[in-house]
This record gives structure tokens, C-alpha cells and sequence, in this order.
């Protein structure tokens, strides 16, 4: 990072690629200003340049700021409305172009005049008018009517401009044109121009497909009588039509209050964000981090989501979108019900809306609020993929975790290198172990291994043989002497090297592994709880290698077992500390069943490989037919010879030599 920039830039790694809004705030949390992005991470990029290179306003902007955040949205339309919004609710400073008090443009239809007419204003005012909107942009407005009065001819002009020409009896451009159906002249009744207008009305209100239909109808029925200039105009109006429906799309319709959580989560916490809808429009985004409970279900999750959301003096609206519905969700809304009622008790600190009606929790299935529901939850995924980025990569909570699992295992020193050790097998066969490495709380994975067990009675005997061959390399390094086992090398975390047999002709390249090999732990993790520790123990003891300190972590209760102790340690749940043993015992679990699926999948291809007239090309085709060896082994002969390439006589040796195991 550049000396001669702000120091609350964040990591390009952090901002998303995809379209959203950011913020800038200031030290006390007012926002500055409001920007939308089709790439965050291109766009916040040039904020972050040198600062003698930014403009003297942006350069101002970004030293007065002391943070900036970002919200991402599933669209570049998204974008944009939440970011007028946005700058309507905060009124930032350094949005200069929205400081006048104007509005942003609507699309009204004044039908509580005689001759109703299609306008843009900014006037919310008329009366019995039809509003669509809002839009961000004049233009963007002015084309849709430009398209709609192609279809639907509706008067557009001034009052002026309209008794005018009623006076002179000749009709404006638009009227000679075709975009006005010239009611101030005759050539449309009063009766039937409003119809018109309602027409029109009825098409942005969402009815556009029925009008559609109606026009490929008259369309089809003029091609038909070869009234081939109706037709054209039928196609034209058609054409309007639907590029007019691509402009006007809204997030949703102007009566819907709800609140949309997106919720992402994984075995250390969980990222929540609330989509705050009111009118239609995204008027606020809350976004949180919580650390999680054990063996948390998600509708249990939202449960605890939505207390937390509404504890204070906001009232819940009529609708709440969550990604699933709790057990208890009669309860639960009946909970939200009575907080709307004492939030409108609260007076005028209550912030949400109208308290009435009961509150309904749903699940959005479809359409719009399902859209909604996704980018929240997307919102959601970001959000804890920059919390846990965060935390990994921050150097004092890594030495704050290390430091205190030293306290908390009573070592003499901090773990700076510790090993990880997972066994994974498919009902009781391909058993294989992993091996993770991490120095001062980063993974080394040029230092990863995995093992093959050959044989194995169980877990405990598997972790037994695993620790009994890792700490081989120790006692013979000390001895000057060589080891015996074998051990799969891995250069990276998806490698799949071939096993290295210790032995004359590898003799150099061996020797550079164990040189690896031979630095010792200073803390042995094993996954498993007290038969596992008691397991390694035993391997250590017979090893006679000392200094190691030996631990495993329980997943079921996520505690911390140590040799010859009746009872776990147990870690605060929201420590750096649990987050790192957790993180490392998750990366071994990983690395364990990647190496496993390798080995199933290499073991069928030699077994089919074995089969007369059944070369690599076919075993590949036959697995990407069925998907998986289970679903493979399953098949009968005709269904193995629809494969391409494998004939009947083929297909039943197959499916004979996979029967006999």
C-alpha cells in the first residue's frame, strides 16, 4: 500500500467485482458521499490512487472520509436506484449534482383532467394523477414515453399547446406524426382517448404482457387479409413495447413495505444483511456479523436474527423475507406483531412504519422479491468472506491467537508451527490421512502431506499409524538414519503427487522432502476427542520424540482434549483462538477428502482399465455418463451399452467386473 494515500484504503482483494453502491463516512459515521459502481473494486480503486493525482474535490472528499463501505446489488439498475435512495436519505455532502431540493423525475398520467395527458414531473402533487417511478434520470424517462406513445398515442402537450391548436383546428407535430391520437382536433373522442390513457396506465402497471398478445394478434389477423401497412404498424408498436418494458422495470411495486434478510453462515458465524424496503424502494441496509451457537440450525439462526433486528424502537413492517422459515414461525410473528405495537407506542422515535396489520414471515419463492431476497443473501455471502479475510490475514489477532492457545494449553512457548491430522475413508475402505501445516498462524502448503493406511481396524488405529510414520521422520533425523514409510508428497493444497518410495533411485529427492519433513511442532492437533488424543499419545510415547505438545479438538462440542485430562478445554466462542484450531482442523478435513475421492476415482479407472477393449477415453466416457461410481456400479448391461463407445459384449464385462468388487 501506497505511503501517500488514506489509511482506511482497503485490500483490492476485499471489494467485490460485482455492481453495487459504496459509501463514504466520515469519524463520525456521516456519510460523505454516495457512488454506484459496475465493478466496486475498478471503480473504489481510483479513489485510492496517490493523492496529488485525484482532483482537489475527490482528494478532499477522501482525506475528510475516514472509512468507506459497499453494498452489492444483482444489477446495474440496482445500482442506480439504490444509490438515488440513497442520496435522498442522507443527503451527502459531496453529492453536489442532487444538492437543490428537487425531486427525481416520475412519469405521471393526469387522468383527473378531461382529456388526460402523459407528462414527466417532479410534482407529486396533481391531482387523481398516475405515477410511475421514481426515474434517475430525465432521459432515461423521456425514451420510455418516447417508445409507450408509439403504442399508445396519449396527449402529451402542454395546456397551452393543446388550446391552441383547438383554436386553429391543426394539430401539433406529434399529432401529424403519429404519437398523439389529436383529441384537440376531432380525430379521437374524448371517450376514447381516455381509454387510451387508461390503456397506457394499465401497460406500466404491469398488464404489458395481454397487450402484447392483443398487438401479435392484429398483427397476424392483417398479415392474414395482406393489410401489410397495419401489419408493419402492429410490429412497430410491439417492438416499442417491449424495449419500453426493458427501461421501465422497478424493484418492486410503490404499496410493498418488507424487510429481506440474507443470511450466510458457516460452523464460526454467520453474516446477515436486512434490505430495508419501504414504498417499493431499498431505503436502508443493515449488515452484521454474529458468532454463532453450536449446532445451529439456519431457521434457528433467523430466530435469533430477527430478535436481535427488532429489539430497539424499530418497528417490524407487514412482511419479512427469510431464507427459511423457523419452527416456531406462528410464534415468532405473533413476537413481531407486539413489537409493532409497542414500537408505535414509543411516540415519534418509532422510525418504521404504520403499526397495523399482523406481521407475516415468508419465504420468496418467485419474481421480484425473490431477486431481492438473493442479492441480500449475496450481500450476506460477501460480508463473510471479508470478515474471515479479515480476520485471517490481521497479524494481531493471528500473534492474540497464538499467544492465547499457549496460555490456554499451558505450553512453555507459542505455537508457531503447528500440525493438523485428519483420517478419511468410504466405509472402511481407501483410508487416507491428511497432514496440515501452519507457521505463525498462515498454512504452508508446500509442507503439506498425505498418507496411505493400508490396512486399519479404526479411526484411533488410523491416527495411531499416521502420528507412529510422522514422528519416524523425527527419531531418524535425530539419529542420522532414514525412514522406512512412505509419504505422499504435496506441493499444494489440490496437488496429486504420486507416492515416494524412499529408496536409492529417489535417494536426492527424498532427502530434500525430509529436510521438510524433519522440523519438528511445537503443537500436534489430531481431529477427534479423547480416543483420538489418547491414540497419538501412544505413538508419540513409543517414538520417544519430546517437545511436542499433543491436542484434538472435538467437533461435535468444539472443545479442546488434552492427553490424560478428564475434561476439555474450552474456548470463548467469538476468540481468534478457536477461530485458528478450528480453521486448521478444517483445512486437514478438506485436504483428507480431497486426496480420498482422487484415490476412488484412480482405483475404478485401473479396475475398468483391466477390461478388454476398454481404453482411457472410454472409462472417462462411462464416468461422465453416470456421474459418480456409486450410480456406475448400479447400472445394468443395456444401460452401460447406451454409453458411446461400449458394445453389449463390453457392457457386460463391466458390469461383471464391478459385481465381483
Amino acid at each position: 500500500m501506497s505511503t501517500d494515500t488514506v489509511g482506511y484504503r482497503p485490500k483490492a482483494g476485499e471489494i467485490p467485482t460485482q455492481p453495487g453502491v459504496y459509501r463514504f463516512r466520515d469519524k463520525n459515521r456521516r456519510v460523505l458521499y454516495v457512488g454506484k459502481a459496475k465493478n466496486l473494486r475498478a471503480r473504489l480503486s481510483n479513489y485510492f490512487q496517490p493523492l496529488r493525482s485525484l482532483h482537489e474535490r475527490t482528494r478532499r472528499m477522501v482525506t475528510t472520509a475516514a472509512s468507506v463501505e459497499w453494498t452489492v446489488v444483482a444489477s446495474e439498475f440496482e445500482a442506480l436506484q439504490l444509490e438515488y435512495t440513497w442520496i435522498k436519505e442522507f443527503n451527502p455532502p459531496f453529492n453536489v449534482q442532487f444538492r437543490d431540493d428537487k425531486s427525481y423525475p416520475y412519469l405521471a398520467v393526469t387522468l383527473g383532467e378531461r382529456i388526460p395527458r402523459v407528462m414527466v414531473t417532479r410534482n407529486r402533487n396533481l391531482k387523481d394523477a398516475r405515477y410511475f417511478g421514481p426515474y434517475t434520470k430525465v432521459w432515461a424517462i423521456r425514451d420510455t414515453v418516447d417508445l409507450m406513445l408509439k403504442a399508445f398515442p396519449v396527449r402529451s402537450c402542454s395546456d397551452g399547446v393543446y388550446r391552441r391548436a383547438e383554436l386553429t383546428g391543426r394539430p401539433c407535430l406529434l399529432g401529424d406524426i403519429g404519437k398523439c391520437a389529436a383529441p384537440c382536433v376531432g380525430r379521437i373522442s374524448p371517450e376514447d382517448h381516455r381509454e387510451l390513457a387508461e390503456d397506457f396506465v394499465s401497460f406500466m402497471a404491469g398488464n404489458d404482457t395481454k397487450y402484447i398478445r392483443d398487438l401479435n394478434d392484429k398483427m397476424k389477423q392483417a398479415a392474414s387479409t395482406l393489410d401489410y401497412e397495419a401489419a408493419a404498424r402492429h410490429r412497430d408498436a410491439i417492438q416499442a413495447l417491449e424495449q419500453a418494458m426493458g427501461k421501465s422495470a422497478v424493484v418492486l411495486q410503490e404499496n410493498v413495505d418488507l424487510d429481506a434478510f440474507g443470511i450466510a453462515h458457516d460452523e464460526l458465524a454467520a453474516a446477515v444483511q436486512q434490505f430495508i424496503v419501504r414504498g417499493g424502494r431499498i431505503r436502508g441496509v443493515r449488515s452484521w456479523v454474529v458468532d454463532k451457537e453450536l449446532d445451529i440450525t439456519l431457521g434457528e439462526l433467523v430466530e435469533t436474527v430477527l430478535q436481535n433486528a427488532y429489539e430497539g424502537t424499530d418497528a417490524p413492517p407487514r412482511e419479512i423475507i427469510v431464507p427459511e422459515l423457523p419452527e416456531d414461525a406462528t410464534e415468532l410473528e405473533q413476537w413481531l406483531m407486539a413489537r409493532r405495537v409497542e414500537a408505535d407506542e414509543a411516540g415519534p422515535v418509532r422510525r418504521g412504519p404504520k403499526s397495523t396489520g399482523r406481521v407475516e414471515l415468508r419465504v420468496a419463492q418467485r419474481g421480484d422479491k425473490a431477486a431481492l431476497a438473493q442479492t441480500a443473501e449475496m450481500n450476506a455471502k460477501n460480508a463473510l468472506i471479508l470478515y474471515k479475510t479479515r480476520r485471517s490475514s490481521d497479524f494481531v489477532a493471528r500473534s492474540k491467537a497464538l499467544n492465547d492457545i499457549q496460555d490456554a494449553l499451558g505450553m512453555a512457548d507459542a505455537p508457531l508451527r503447528m500440525e493438523c491430522y485428519d483420517v478419511s475413508h468410504l466405509s472402511g475402505t481407501n483410508i487416507v490421512a491428511s497432514m496440515v501445516v501452519f507457521e505463525d498462524g498462515l498454512p504452508r502448503k508446500d509442507q503439506y502431506r498425505r498418507f496411505s493406511i493400508p490396512e486399519s481396524t479404526d479411526d484411533t488405529e488410523s491416527i495411531y499409524q499416521v502420528i507412529t510414520r510422522r514422528l519416524a521422520y523425527l527419531k531418524d533425523d535425530a539419529a542420522g538414519g532414514e525412514p522406512e514409510e512412505t509419504v505422499d508428497g504435496g506441493t499444494t493444497a489440490d496437488g496429486d503427487d504420486p507416492e515416494i518410495d524412499v529408496d536409492a533411485e529417489i535417494a536426492e529427492a527424498a532427502e530434500r522432502r525430509r529436510r521438510k519433513f524433519s522440523y519438528p511442532p511445537n503443537l500436534l492437533i489430531v481431529d477427534g476427542g479423547q480416543p483420538q488424543v489418547a491414540a497419538a499419545q501412544r505413538a508419540l510415547d513409543e517414538s520417544g520424540v519430546t517437545g511436542i505438545q499433543l491436542a484434538g479438538i472435538a467437533k461435535r462440542l468444539e472443545e479442546i482434549w488434552l492427553p490424560d485430562s478428564d475434561f476439555p478445554v474450552i474456548l470463548p466462542r467469538n476468540s481468534d483462538a478457536l477461530f485458528l484450531v478450528q480453521r486448521i482442523r478444517d483445512e486437514a478435513h478438506r485436504f483428507a477428502i480431497t486426496y480420498q475421492r482422487a484415490r476412488r476415482k484412480r482405483d475404478i479407472s485401473s479396475v475398468l482399465g483391466e477390461i478388454p477393449g476398454l481404453g482411457p477415453a472410454r472409462v472417462k466416457e462411462l464416468l461422465k455418463h453416470f456421474g459418480s461410481v456409486a450410480q456406475l456400479r448400479q447400472a445394468t448391461p443395456e444401460q452401460i451399452a447406451e454409453v458411446r463407445g461400449v458394445g453389449p459384449a463390453t457392457a457386460a464385462a463391466v458390469h461383471d467386473r464391478l459385481a465381483a468388487g
